[in-house]
C-alpha cells in the first residue's frame, strides 16, 4: 500500500500544517488529517482530553474543525509544501454531509492520497449516532461517495459491534478501496470529587497503549475474512514491535495516534524502531510481516 507503513493519524494533534513543524512529514508513508465536515464545527464543550489509566487517553474533542473549504485553503499548501502524502478523513452527520466533503475535494484531488470516512467516532452525542454500528448506514454513505469520487476510499470503523468482519464486508461490498481499523473505544472518567464526569460532553473515546490488543484482534480477524484488503491498523502503537504486530495481524500500513501528543516526532522514531527490528531479523521488507500471523 505505502512504501513506508508509517502514517501519522493526526486526528490526535490537528489539520496537519502545525504538526508539519515539529515531524518531517515527507519521512512519513502518509498523514491522515483530523477528521473534517464540509461545514466548520467548534466541537465539545472543554474539558475535551484527559490521561487515563496505564499510558491511555480520553477525549471528547467533538470533531472540531474548520470544514473542508477552509482546511483546502489554509492547510492543504502547507502539507503539500513539506511533502506530506495526504488522506484527509471525512466526517458527517448525514450522508450529503460526507458526499459535500467529497465533492469539495474534487478539485484538489491531485493532491490527495485517498479519503478516509470516518463512520466511527465515539465523542460525538455520545457514540450513539456512529454510522459504524449499522450495515445499512455504512453501506450507504460509502456508495454515496463512491458515486461522487474517484479517490480511494477507507471505511473507518469501530470495534464496538458485535461483529466487526460482518460491517468490514459490508464496507468493501459497498466500494470501499481499504479499511481504517480502529477506533477510539467508549470510555467514561469521573471526577469523585463533584461526582461528575471528567469531560466536559461526559463520555469519550479511549485511544493509546491499552486498546492495542483490541486494535490486532480486529485486524487480525478482519485480514483473514478477506485476505489481501489494504488496512491501516490503529490503536495503541507506541513503539516499533508494536507496528511489527500490526503488521503481522494483518495490517499493510500502521497508524500512530495518541503517541504523538507527549512526542510529536513518535511515527519517525516508531519506524526507526521497525526498521532495525527487521533488520535483526533478517526481514528486507516491511512488507513480508504483512498477515504472517499464525493463527492455532
Amino acid at each position: 500500500m505505502l512504501a513506508n507503513p508509517i502514517v501519522a493519524a493526526s486526528g490526535t494533534f490537528g489539520h496537519g500544517a502545525e504538526f508539519s513543524r515539529l515531524c518531517p512529514l515527507n519521512e512519513l508513508g502518509a498523514v491522515t488529517v483530523k477528521s473534517l465536515a464540509p461545514f466548520e464545527w467548534q466541537g465539545n464543550a472543554p474539558l475535551r482530553t484527559t490521561e487515563a489509566p496505564g499510558g491511555a487517553m480520553l477525549n471528547s474533542v467533538g470533531l472540531a474543525g474548520p470544514g473542508v473549504e477552509a482546511w483546502i485553503r489554509d492547510d492543504l499548501p502547507q502539507l503539500h509544501a513539506y511533502g506530506a502524502t495526504v488522506i484527509v478523513s471525512l466526517w458527517g452527520r448525514t450522508i450529503d454531509d460526507y458526499v459535500q466533503g467529497a465533492k469539495l475535494l474534487d478539485e484538489v484531488r491531485a493532491q490527495v492520497a485517498a479519503i478516509e470516512l470516518n463512520l466511527s467516532c465515539p465523542n460525538l452525542d455520545g457514540g450513539r449516532h456512529m454510522f459504524a454500528v449499522d450495515s445499512g448506514a455504512t453501506s450507504a454513505v460509502i456508495k454515496a461517495v463512491k458515486d461522487s469520487t474517484d479517490v480511494p476510499l477507507f471505511a473507518k470503523l469501530t470495534a464496538v459491534v458485535t461483529d466487526i468482519v460482518q460491517i468490514a464486508g459490508v464496507a468493501l461490498d459497498a466500494g470501499a478501496t481499504g479499511l481504517t481499523l480502529i477506533n477510539t473505544l467508549l470510555g467514561l472518567m469521573i471526577d469523585p470529587a463533584t461526582r461528575k464526569p471528567v469531560l466536559g460532553a461526559g463520555g469519550g473515546g479511549l485511544s493509546g497503549t491499552p486498546i492495542k490488543p483490541v486494535a490486532l484482534r480486529a485486524v487480525a480477524e478482519v485480514a483473514r475474512a478477506f485476505p489481501g484488503t489494504p488496512i491501516i491498523g490503529t490503536g495503541g502503537v507506541n513503539t516499533g514491535i508494536d507496528a511489527a504486530e500490526m503488521l503481522m495481524a494483518g495490517a499493510s500500513a500502521v497508524g500512530v495516534g495518541t503517541a504523538t501528543f507527549a512526542e510529536p516526532r513518535a511515527s519517525l522514531r516508531i519506524r526507526d524502531e521497525l526498521v532495525r527490528w527487521c533488520r535483526r531479523n533478517r526481514i528486507a521488507t516491511t512488507a513480508e510481516l504483512t498477515g504472517s500471523l499464525q493463527m492455532p
